[in-house]
């Protein structure tokens, strides 16, 4: 039987011109025989349309074909469903992507998808938010904001806005509890992390893996300013890790304190969860479509 495919498209990700998209997506499964359907993302009630779309043609999967915005909408509309979740990136950070391996060619990351490869991965729930990728509090939630509320778009947007905040930005007070260790103090940010790296290709959980059960509560502890370039060349050579600055909390649930009630933001959008952020796991609860070599 013909698999039938949902592509979910963000007309404005990454600025890049997509005017030509819909057609290549067409002629790519016309070529492969994969039914062809499309949802073309507006900014409103995009949940709510998306996941009527999904009921009513119950396709085989949904290819995300933008940024993280766009993978997370796809994806958390498919947690614990049997449809797959396929990923074209064509954002401004592409962060789940890259950590998946998945290409980041357009020719390339659709040729994943004609093999048509699932593999399961974990999700998490903040506060009952679903997050599949990463969610912090602190310093990125702020820049992500900022982000958001700017008009340049792409990494160059993003540096403009570190480098902009980061001179006056003060830490601030955290406590993490969870069902193996504790933190207390204050912090640069607390990163809830189900992967590994942000879309501007820093690396916050180097050893952290999609599909194990559990997750990573990566907490960059306050560090004086003049030690801001040797954190960023950990961050950007993957050895955060061994920072004295940074702690990595393992574990399958945490409570997160966010005592001085810091901004907050899942995947890549700011999101408003107050002072106490419950962080909860949902093991192997999302089918996505992968290259075969990713978890080697």
């Amino acid at each position: 039987m013909q698999k039938q495919l949902l592509f979910v498209i963000n007309p404005i990700s990454g600025d890049i011109d997509k005017s030509e998209t819909e057609q290549l997506l067409k002629d790519f499964c016309a070529v492969n025989q994969f039914g062809f359907s499309l949802y073309q993302t507006t900014g409103e009630d995009d949940k709510i349309k998306l996941e009527a779309q999904i009921s009513q043609l119950r396709p085989n999967a949904v290819i995300a074909v933008g940024g993280d915005g766009t993978v997370n909408l796809a994806g958390t509309s498919l947690i614990g469903k049997e449809i797959a979740l396929g990923i074209v990136p064509l954002g401004s950070g592409n962060g789940l992507s890259k950590d998946l391996k998945i290409p980041q060619d357009f020719d390339a990351a659709l040729e994943v998808i004609a093999e048509f490869y699932i593999h399961a991965i974990d999700t998490l729930e903040l506060n009952g938010h679903p997050s599949l990728h990463l969610s912090d509090a602190g310093f990125n939630a702020l820049i992500v904001k900022r982000f958001s509320e700017g008009e340049t778009r792409g990494l160059a947007g993003y540096a403009f806005h570190v480098l902009r905040e980061y001179v006056n930005y003060q830490p601030k007070y955290y406590e993490v509890i969870t069902d193996r260790e504790e933190f207390k103090g204050k912090a640069f940010m607390v990163t809830v992390a189900n992967a590994n790296m942000f879309g501007s290709n820093a690396t916050i959980n180097p050893t952290g893996k999609v599909d194990d059960g559990e997750f990573e509560v990566c907490i960059l502890e306050e560090f004086p300013k003049a030690e801001g370039v040797a954190i960023l060349y950990d961050l950007y050579t993957a050895g955060i890790h061994t920072s004295l600055r940074s702690r990595i909390l393992h574990c399958t649930r945490a409570t997160i304190f966010n005592m001085e009630g810091e901004l907050t933001q899942i995947d890549g959008e700011p999101v408003e969860l107050g002072k106490t952020i419950e962080v909860t796991i949902k093991p192997q609860s999302l089918r996505i479509l992968l290259p075969r070599d990713a978890f080697d």
